[in-house]
């Protein structure tokens, strides 16, 4: 399962990285995904709608089953 996680993960980073930011799997454990935003995405008002609108959705198309996606 992290593995898949992690291959979502990399396809996400490019777009990240382009506004300055980045992304890092941290674990999973109960159907949640828990990850650290870093650069300028750590700062950013707007990381909420990214998590819950692009880092969630991309995941759960690849992994229905998670539920959540949190920031540690």
């Amino acid at each position: 399962m992290e593995d898949k996680i992690k291959a979502v993960i990399e396809e996400l980073r490019p777009y990240l990285n382009s506004d300055g930011g980045d992304i890092e799997f941290v674990k999973y454990e109960d159907d949640i995904v828990y990850i650290k935003l870093a650069g300028a995405c750590s700062g950013c008002a707007h990381r909420n709608a990214t998590i819950s609108n692009v880092v969630l959705s991309m995941l759960q198309e690849e992994i229905p089953e998670i539920k959540e996606v949190k920031e540690c």
